[in-house]
């Protein structure tokens, strides 16, 4: 719940953003079915590792081998009281999660697993290009100096291991001649190994798309200790200033955890990864301070058939903002908005001074606020949709004085968006939730979880 105010102040410029995720039972990366659907994941149940994983894909189905074990119907009837009933076949157990690894080790497994697995129509002496859509964590989709750093080690242990991959840059026109792709996630996991609670380790999901066949060809999967690992958003999406879902993100998510090879790459990622090497582009133009030209390549990127993402609304907002743009950033942020709106769901980064309902007073991170707010009263108005504003904080404290605050904070932000809009006095309701809905769940209180302490608007019934 509390925050280092000092650390605040230097590890942030503006409120950081709340990027995607979703999941999916997976052979290979596994996490809990019921963490299928929903972002941020709800709180797991009790769930036996062993059920997290699913079996091989040669383990027998229990049901069928019943059905063929079972008695013919056409047996006579006074033999089955002097003959022992067949016995169920014992189901074979799934397999162990692999054990957790150092990181370096972990990464360097997982790899070796992808790049060396890879089953390819032209053989071990045919030449690949390949590119890196930079990876993501599992839960939030946001890219940290850890997932950077995993990208690089990747692009060297190819180049040193792996001659018969070409590794080109992530980019439009290197992906308009449907390469390999290679996409990866670094999900927190508790001791389960599920995504709720505290994490105590991540998982390492690799997987390998053929653009031209539509289908993945290789899989890595480990676990890693958190020693040494340094999960800070990269700068965009620290500054960014909201999360939703988004489908994009999702589509890359789906693609690479809940298969394995010979699956079909996810329409939703296919669909989208010409103008997702756009947008990377954009990002790292952004993270390189060269706002122009960031503003352009979201601009192009906006202007796709499949640009209505997330990300580039974010972008918009941020470059506009950094170029002094105010009024065309106010119109970005109301763009956020209004996707946030299409998906019933937006989380905003207001950071509040630790222990209290005021929000920062450094002009530098609370200066958007009224900007964000006035947006947000004035597209949900507009939309005429109800809305229950959701208060987080993340686990550092007791439970319930993290609830009230977290409540007391919710209420807050309703009273600022009615004073913009009478109308929603009506149409808003205010609620807490402490900790109980953690994405990140690391406890740190700094830059790598500060999305755990969240405002977020959904859209409600009337």
């Amino acid at each position: 719940m509390k925050t280092n105010l000092i650390e605040w102040a230097r590890v942030r410029r503006y409120p950081m953003s709340l990027s995607l995720a979703a999941s999916a039972l997976v052979v290979g990366c596994a996490v809990p079915p019921e963490q299928s659907s929903s972002y941020p994941p709800a709180p797991a149940a009790a769930t036996p590792s062993a059920q997290v994983y699913a079996p091989s894909p040669s383990t027998s189905s229990p049901s069928s081998a019943a059905v063929a074990q079972a008695p013919s119907s056409a047996a006579p009837a006074a033999a089955a009281p002097s003959s022992p009933a067949p016995s169920s076949p014992t189901a074979a157990a799934p397999p162990p999660p692999p054990p957790v690894l150092p990181y370096d080790q972990a990464v360097l497994n997982a790899a070796n697993a992808l790049l060396g697995g890879a089953q390819l129509a032209g053989g071990d002496s045919a030449k690949y290009t390949l590119v890196i859509d930079p990876l993501i964590d599992g839960v939030t989709g946001m890219q940290s100096n850890a997932t950077r750093s995993m990208g690089e080690r990747l692009v060297k242990l190819i180049q040193e291991k792996y001659p018969r991959f070409d590794v080109q840059r992530f980019s439009a026109s290197n992906v308009s001649k449907s390469p390999l792709v290679l996409i990866g996630t670094f999900t927190g996991v508790n001791a389960q190994r599920q995504t709720a609670g505290v994490r105590e380790a991540y998982r390492i999901c690799f997987a390998l798309a053929d653009l031209k066949t539509g289908k993945l060809v290789s899989k890595g999967l480990a676990f890693a200790q958190t020693d040494g690992v340094d999960a800070t958003p990269i700068t965009y999406f620290q500054d960014a200033p909201a999360w939703t879902e988004d489908p994009a993100t999702l589509g890359y998510i789906r693609t690479c955890q809940g298969t394995k090879p010979g699956d079909p790459i996810n329409p939703l990622y296919v669909d989208r990864v010409l103008t997702g090497a756009t947008i990377s582009e954009g990002i790292d133009a952004y993270n390189a301070g060269r706002y122009k030209e960031s503003l352009e390549l979201f601009e192009n990127a906006l202007n796709t058939p499949q640009g209505n993402q997330l990300r580039v609304y974010n972008g918009l907002y941020l470059a506009n903002w950094k170029l002094g743009r105010r009024a065309a950033a106010a119109e970005s942020f109301g763009k956020v908005v209004d996707f946030g709106v299409q998906n019933k769901r937006l989380a905003t980064k207001f950071l509040f001074r630790p222990g209290t309902t005021a929000f920062f007073s450094d002009p530098a991170v609370s200066g958007p606020y009224p900007i964000w707010l006035k947006e947000i009263a004035s597209r949900t108005s507009t939309a005429n949709v109800c809305l229950e504003i959701t208060g987080h904080t993340s686990a550092t404290g007791p439970a319930p004085l993290n609830e009230r605050l977290s409540a007391l904070r919710a209420e807050y932000v309703k009273k600022r968006l009615e004073t913009e809009a009478p109308l929603l006095v009506k149409r808003t309701i205010a609620n807490g939730v402490g900790s109980r809905e953690n994405m990140v769940g690391n406890g740190r209180d700094d830059a790598t979880d500060a999305l755990d302490r969240r405002v977020e608007f959904k859209v409600i019934g009337c």
